[in-house]
This record gives C-alpha cells, structure tokens and sequence, in this order.
C-alpha cells in the first residue's frame, strides 16, 4: 500500500468492558483500503460498522493489532498527534448533520478550519471553495433552521472537505433525507470520490445507497461475509 494515503488494518481485535462483561466486535480483522475507493458497509446493528469508523478514524482504539494510514500507524499516537491527523486527513458527515444551529452555513463550514494555521483570507477562499462545490453559495449566509434537510447535509459535506482532507468518512449520510434528496447527496459523494480523489468510508443500511460506492462489504458480527463491486 506505501504512502498512498491507504488503511490498513492488520490483526485488529476490539473489546469492550459493558457491565463487567467484556464484549469482542473485532478479532483479528485484517483489511486494506485503498486510497481513492468509495467503500459501502453494510450489516445489521450491533456489527461493528460504527466501530469501523472510529477506529479509522483514531476516535477509538484497537485493544490489540495495528491501524496504519499510508504506512503510518495511527493507534499508538498521542491525543495531540491524533487531532492534528484528524484536522488534516479526516472529514466526517453524520445522519443528524451535527450543525450548530446558532451559526450560518459558512460560519459551520469554517469550523474545522480553526485547527488550521492559515491566513483569514485563504480560510475565506477554503469555505467559498467548499460552499461552491456542494451547490450552496446561495445560501451561505443562511442558519441552519433555514435549510433543508438536503441543504444542511451539504452543509456537512462542504464542512468535511473544506480542509482537503482526502477521506471522508459517512456514517449513514441519507438516513434523514427522502428519496429523492437521498440520491442528491449520494451523487455528489460520488462526484468527490471520482473528480476528486476523495477516500469515502460510508455506513448504510440502504442497498441503494451502497450501489453508490464501488466496493461494497457485508459485515456480521465483527466478519466480512460478503464482497461484491458495485455497477453504479
């Protein structure tokens, strides 16, 4: 994998102490992701989907095994070091948007931002840029409680990519939009991944959704038991 800015997860084992029991999501997974794919994962609740997620993105870590980006281990990192790899490498977009609602659509995606040494005027451009991107210019100066549910999601996703973090990570982006809105969304996470070389990791319990992503990948109780390569 080398330096692409690739996961890799190599014997990765999770448990969690509930109650004075200790519960195992993960033994010894091994898997890659390489830089540039649009990765959909799939299973029931309780999986380890979530769990996926956190750990790719230095939110958790493995009780055992090691959690590589491109070459670099990431899990042995000091809490300092993990939030200035996070502000660099990472963009989230969660189902609830995760909006603060007393701030405008530019003032919510110039937050990540403040954990960035840059001029005033760049970060300017960088929202602008971001705001632009996702179709929402227009409506920059607007709230939240101004929104649509599909403008606030692009909000988001203006949010996660105005660093130029190369991976997004989704955990299910369309689970509190409509159809239609639903497929907005999931073209223009497409749109990054393939125009832009965006890395997306994306949770969803919607096939539909997961025939947006290249790679598609069941999981089951902490397991892989099914592979398959979109055609979208």
């Amino acid at each position: 994998m080398g330096k692409n800015n690739g996961f890799e997860l190599a014997s990765v084992s999770k448990d969690y102490q509930r109650g004075g029991e200790s519960t195992t999501i993960f033994d010894n997974l091994n898997m890659d992701i390489p830089a540039g794919l649009f990765l959909a994962l799939m299973g029931p609740s309780g999986s380890g989907k979530t769990t996926l997620l956190n750990l790719l993105a230095g939110v958790d870590r493995p009780t055992s095994g090691r959690v590589l980006f491109g070459g670099q281990r990431i899990d042995d990192m000091s809490q300092a070091e993990m939030t200035a790899w996070r502000a660099r490498n990472i963009g989230f977009v969660f189902q609830a948007y995760n909006l603060l609602p007393m701030l405008s659509a530019e003032q919510n995606v110039s937050l990540p931002l403040s954990l960035l040494r840059m001029p005033a005027a760049a970060k300017k451009r960088r929202v602008a840029s971001a705001l632009d991107l996702v179709g929402l210019s227009h409506r920059a100066k607007h709230m939240p409680s101004q929104l649509s549910g599909g403008e606030q999601q692009r909000v988001a996703i203006a949010r996660a990519i105005v660093g130029d973090a190369p991976v997004l990570l989704c955990d299910e982006p369309t689970g509190n939009l409509d159809r239609t809105v639903a497929s907005e969304v999931l073209d223009l996470l497409r749109d990054l991944n393939r125009e832009l070389g965006k890395t997306v990791v994306m949770v969803t319990h919607d096939q539909r959704a997961a025939g947006y992503a290249t790679l598609a990948m069941q999981l089951d109780k902490g397991h892989f038991i099914d592979m398959s390569l979109s055609a979208a």
